[in-house]
């Protein structure tokens, strides 16, 4: 096994092959930065292993990866097989398994000086190039906008996305950003499974008076008015902040609170949404006969 270097070349492989064997394909999609698209990603990964789902994750988002800090995996290294050249991903809490160019970089202040075309080519790789096995769902946390990374993926993967997970923030800003992401997800044919509010409210721990900072129920309307579910929101929490911060997510979603709840409740709502992909069982290998061998010989697809 070799460390996977950030330069270099990968073998050439199927986009839609590389994932058959993943039941149900999701996209985390925000407009703008600065939303909480990687800590709605994978505060639902985490949500979904809880419920006892295969999970994996796939951190687009490559000049600003995060999700390995949330899940307390900044010091793992992702390794490629030295024969066949395949990724292995980083197995993190409740077995989720991550892949993210942030296990490439020699340092956590290493800045990713990438123009465009290789970019688009890292996340090609990223998922043709990934060993990731049978998984329930993946989840693939897409750069911030509607330029060339997200439209890279999205296109690679079209007819093969199941669906898309827009996030939005309660301000009139964020809501006109977040309806071009729908639009982005309906012009490329991608199911739009829902809208996830994050930073709804606070909740005063010394009054338990709840205040909606941004403005109420923004979230919601965006859904309606665009004709999309509502998934619910995440409130602001500096205890789910220190969790965060930490790596510490999956241990605070097994606690007993409000904002794990409200998430959990996000969580069960995607998967009655795609219960029925869910309980479908995986296509088997496929396996073809040369016809330069004799009757039984047969060679993997």
């Amino acid at each position: 096994m070799v460390k996977v270097s950030i330069k270099g070349q990968t073998a050439p492989g199927s986009l839609a092959e590389s994932v058959r064997h993943v039941k149900v394909k999701l996209v985390t999609i925000s407009g703008k930065g600065g939303v909480g698209k990687s800590l709605v990603t994978t505060s639902i990964a985490v949500g979904l292993a809880m419920r006892g789902y295969k999970v994996g994750i796939l951190d687009g988002d490559v000049y600003g990866p995060t999700v390995p800090k949330m899940l307390g995996l900044t010091q793992s290294v992702m390794y490629a097989d030295e024969k066949s050249g395949k990724i292995t991903p980083v197995t993190g809490p409740l077995g989720i398994e991550v892949v993210s160019i942030d296990f490439a970089l020699p340092s956590d202040d290493t800045a990713v000086i990438w123009r465009a075309p290789l970019v688009n080519q890292a996340l090609r790789d990223f998922i043709s190039q990934v060993e990731w096995g049978p998984l329930d769902v993946l989840i693939v946390d897409l750069p911030p906008g509607t330029g060339d990374a997200p439209l890279t993926i999205a296109q690679s993967l079209q007819g093969g996305l199941d669906g898309s997970i827009i996030v939005t923030i309660p301000t009139d800003i964020s809501r006109r950003i977040v309806l071009k992401s729908i639009d982005f997800s309906r012009r490329l044919n991608i199911r739009v499974a829902g809208v996830v509010e994050n930073m709804c409210c606070f909740k005063c721990p010394d009054s338990g008076t709840t205040h909606y900072i941004f403005g109420r129920g923004v979230g919601e309307k965006i859904a309606e008015a665009a004709g999309v579910p509502f998934l619910g929101g995440i409130p602001i929490d500096p205890e789910f902040s220190q969790h965060l911060d930490a790596g510490k997510l999956h241990e605070f979603l097994q606690r007993e609170n409000e904002t794990s709840k409200s998430i959990l409740a996000i969580v069960d709502k995607l998967v009655e949404f795609y219960r029925e992909r869910l309980t479908q069982t995986p296509p088997a290998p496929q396996r073809r006969v040369s016809l330069m061998k004799l009757p039984g010989d047969e060679e993997e697809s």
